[in-house]
């Protein structure tokens, strides 16, 4: 168990003396930058921005582990007590979560964001999470006198890592996206505008549905040509200079020791989770039944991982482990 006293934190951890948010006012006094989230992308997210960063740097996290670990490694920065703590002392905040019932319950629920929330403050949510539930939050934001922007991420960890992440960014007028771009851009070397708020988790869920076919199916021709006798290295070498090349297939290809960095090399560790690709696939279903889309390999994709997610350990590994999960039916 970890004690408080190991972790300097803004205020003590409580945030019961907060006031009203109408107290608050970053226009002039509050200069920080708040992040929260500090999970497998946003711990490395948060590096790279305080690194980058002139203001004081204050983060939060419901696991006080990871407060205390990101500490150990930038002792500059200070802990807060609960989102309102945090949002009380910045103009420019920054949330990366893994669902939407997380991000409505740090922004709207007890000692959220908006308790704390200071007039123009910027919130940037890079989570991915439903895009009904990103405008809904964004404008309760707005609604209480800040900015937002939708700017989910694509890149994963290795792109988190090396500050490489592309973000599509939703956002109400193009002063708030030039806003949020100043930030972005120490995170990622792609920032781009998809439109209004919205847009950017409407552009990700479109990217990641293509990532999970283009993964399902690089895991087949890869099984197929090891199959029909082929060198993995070789075939692999061979699509990545023709027609088939793919982002799944020459920087992520699912079968180890091709490439050296992959997460299929590293014991399929270090990568974007099967469980957090099927959940996404949920919110891809989810939007596509809302504009009556139809969805064909996007479906058998949802169905693959759902499969996938049932094993406990590949639910946790890289979703490139569907390649293992092909292998393994396919001697059944």
């Amino acid at each position: 168990m970890i004690s408080h006293r190991a972790i300097k934190f803004v205020t003590k951890p409580s945030c019961a003396y907060l006031q009203p948010r109408q107290q608050y006012s970053t226009s002039a006094a509050n200069k920080a930058i708040g992040f929260i989230g500090l999970g497998q992308m946003g711990f490395h997210m948060a590096k790279h921005l305080q690194s980058q960063s002139q203001a004081p740097f204050i983060v939060y996290d419901a696991n006080i582990e990871a407060m205390e670990r990101f500490q150990q490694q930038v002792p500059a920065v200070t802990a807060a007590a609960c989102p309102a703590d945090l949002a009380s002392k910045a103009s420019v905040i920054v949330t990366a979560l893994p669902e939407s019932s997380h991000v409505q319950a740090v922004y709207t629920g007890p000692d959220g964001i908006l308790e704390g929330l200071g007039h123009n403050t910027l919130c940037i949510d890079s989570s991915t999470i439903d895009t009904s539930v990103s405008i809904k939050v964004s404008q309760s934001v707005i609604d209480a006198g800040g900015r937002a922007v939708d700017a989910p991420i694509s890149g994963g960890i290795m792109g988190a890592q090396a500050a490489t992440l592309t973000f599509m960014v939703g956002s109400q007028n193009a002063e708030d996206f030039e806003q949020a771009k100043l930030h972005l851009s120490k995170m990622g070397k792609n920032v781009v505008r998809c439109g209004e708020l919205g847009a950017g988790q409407a552009a990700k869920i479109c990217n990641n549905l293509l990532l999970a076919i283009s993964m399902i199916g690089t895991s087949e021709a890869m099984n197929l040509g090891i199959r029909l006798g082929l060198d993995p290295k070789v075939l692999a070498s061979i699509i990545n200079t023709s027609s088939g090349r793919c982002w799944s297939s020459d920087t992520a290809n699912p079968v180890p020791d091709v490439i050296p960095s992959a997460p299929s090399t590293k014991g399929y560790q270090g990568g974007f989770k099967s469980k957090l690709m099927l959940k996404d696939l949920g919110l891809v279903s989810n939007a596509a039944k809302e504009t009556k889309t139809p969805l064909l390999l996007g479906s058998m994709a949802e169905n693959l991982y759902r499969h996938l997610a049932q094993n406990p350990q590949m639910a946790e590994q890289d979703f490139s482990s569907i390649y293992q999960w092909l292998i393994s039916s396919s001697q059944k």
